[in-house]
Order: C-alpha cells, then structure tokens, then sequence
C-alpha cells in the first residue's frame, strides 16, 4: 500500500492458490482488503502465506470475509499460516481477521510477525473459538501452536506464543488457565492515543478479561468467554470504538 494524493493505494498485488484478496467499495482516504479462503478451511498439510506492506504515510485496515476454519487433520503434518506484515513510517494499519474456529482432531500451526516503524499505528485482534459450543464441540485431540511477534525499529515490543496439544478442553478447564472458556481474544493497540483507550476500555470488560498499558504507547487486552457469540459481544463494541466505528463490513454480517 502507499500513498497517491492524499489516498492510500494498492501498489502491487500477487495472488496464487485459494487465498484471495478482494477490495470493497471504500468512503475513506484507507484502503480495506478482505482475505478470501476459497478452499472453506485449513486442514493438515495446507501452507497459507501472506505479505503485506504499508509504505510511508498509507493506511489499510486487513480483515478476513469470515471465521477461518481448522478442520481435522490427515496424518501427521500440520497446516501453516505464515503472516508477515511491515509498516514504514507513519503508516497505520488495522489487523482484524475473524475467528479462527479450531476443530477437534485439528493440526495448525501458525506464525504472525509485524514490522514495524516506531512512529507506526498499529491495531491487531487475534480471536481463538475452542469448538462450536452451540454443536456441542469440544476438543479432546487437537494440535495448535501459536505466534505473534512485534517489533518496533528493529526490536521486539510484543512477543506472545502459545501452545495447546491433546486434551484441550481439560487443560482450558483448570483454574489457572481459562476457567472452561471456549474462546479467546487478544488485542494489541500501539499508537500515541492508546493510554486514553485504557479506561474505557476496561470498563467495557467483563470479570474474564483485562487490559493493561506498557510504556506509554502501547495498550494489551486478553478477553475470555464461554463461546463466541459472548466474545464477539464485548469485542465488537471495543473495536468499534478503537477504530471510530468503522469496523469492516464483514464482521456484522
């Protein structure tokens, strides 16, 4: 992405395979991009890779058309998704993909790195769902690793990993994990105006979530709920207000 008279815009694009990336009618000076899985999922053996960067000055907001799905995997070998996205100079972006939705039997192991200048904006929500609890699934043998690493001029501002394997339902289950949750949120806002966010969004959380600031720029929230529908619940109101209420169209369909 870069900047053409005051508009952001697409530089170049490359696409192959069943990920697409499809380009919404827009009312603002941002670009918005929507990654399509055309395959419908992420199952063992699968390999997804995106590039992004946001050159000086841009704006884009990345979301994703609907919850990825992580389906049972054959054999052995996982499926990988590898995210690797860069942000120069005053550039801005938004990292909102939906759910990913695990499902029993599951192998995926995913890799999300940003880049980014120290005078970047930069908002990411990363959302887990652990089964459908409407269907009444749950995860007695799956497979998920997880990372998300930040790093700001060069070095590392947020690095979260994470790791489930076996029973994941009996490990979400013990007290000084997720108390039985059966979803998750995590939501990094780096940008001068993250401390006056704290508050109010603390405010908006309920007893299973908790945000934090480090330093003076950079706002940290984790969010648990039993499913998805109470995750998206308290989330969408946070983003909304995160993001002026323009959060993407996909979400509220």
């Amino acid at each position: 992405m870069r900047t053409r008279t005051g508009r952001s815009e697409l530089e170049g694009l490359r696409q192959s395979g069943s990920l697409k990336l499809l380009f919404p009618r827009r009312d603002n000076s941002a670009v918005q991009a929507v990654l399509v899985n055309t395959a419908g999922g992420v199952t063992g053996g699968d390999r997804f890779s995106l590039r992004a960067e946001i050159r000086k000055g841009a704006a884009a907001t990345l979301t994703t058309q609907a919850a990825e799905r992580a389906y049972r995997a054959q054999g052995t070998a996982p499926g990988r998704i590898d995210t690797r996205l860069t942000l120069a100079e005053r550039a801005h972006l938004n990292w909102l993909p939906q759910e990913t939705i695990l499902f029993d039997g599951c192998a995926i192991r995913r890799n999300l790195r940003i880049d980014m200048a120290g005078d970047a904006r930069l908002l990411m929500v990363e959302s887990l769902v652990f089964g459908r609890a409407a269907m009444g699934e749950t995860l007695t043998g799956a497979q998920f690793s997880d990372r998300i690493e930040i790093r700001r001029g060069g070095r590392i501002a947020h690095l979260d990993v994470l790791h489930f394997g076996g029973n994941v339902a009996d490990h979400l289950a013990r007290p000084h994990v997720a108390v039985g949750a059966g979803a998750m949120a995590s939501l990094v806002l780096i940008g001068p105006d993250a401390a006056a966010h704290l508050a109010p969004v603390r405010a908006a959380l309920p007893a299973t979530g908790g945000a934090s600031l480090v330093g003076e720029d950079m706002l940290l929230m984790r969010l648990l709920a039993p499913d998805s529908f109470l995750l998206r619940r308290t989330l969408v109101p946070i983003l909304n207000r995160l993001i002026h209420n323009a959060l993407p169209r996909p979400w509220m369909i």
